[in-house]
């Protein structure tokens, strides 16, 4: 994960919270206006990623999760977006997807030629 200052030097960034493990900011992605949390505790890097208020009701589209991924992250950094086992499932807001990474670690790819 980029660090927050690395992540709102970017033109399409505005700083709104900065905390002690992360930061909350608008991030400009064409469509309308989303509101981002990051955080790096507990051993895992985190984006929620929500459409602001003010630009419709509804879930952030793959096109916008792949433009926060590319904010949030450096370009070698692999995230994902879980679907737990349904006995596990949390949804605590219905219209916020995450991405996550663990740290000091890397996810098994599959292979190129399946994808």
């Amino acid at each position: 994960m980029k660090s927050i200052d690395e992540i709102v030097a970017d033109k399409e960034v505005t700083l709104v919270e900065r905390a002690h493990d992360g930061a909350k900011f608008h991030v400009n992605a064409g469509l309308g206006v989303l509101v981002v949390i990051v955080s790096n505790g507990g051993g895992w890097d985190h984006a929620s990623v929500s459409v602001a208020p003010t630009h419709g009701r509804r879930m952030p589209l793959w096109d916008e999760m792949c433009f926060v991924k590319r904010i949030v992250w450096r370009d070698d950094e692999c995230v994902v977006q879980y679907h737990p086992p349904e006995e596990d499932y949390v949804n605590v807001h219905p219209l916020v997807l995450h991405l996550w990474k663990p740290q000091g670690s890397s996810f098994l790819m599959p292979p190129k030629e399946f994808v």
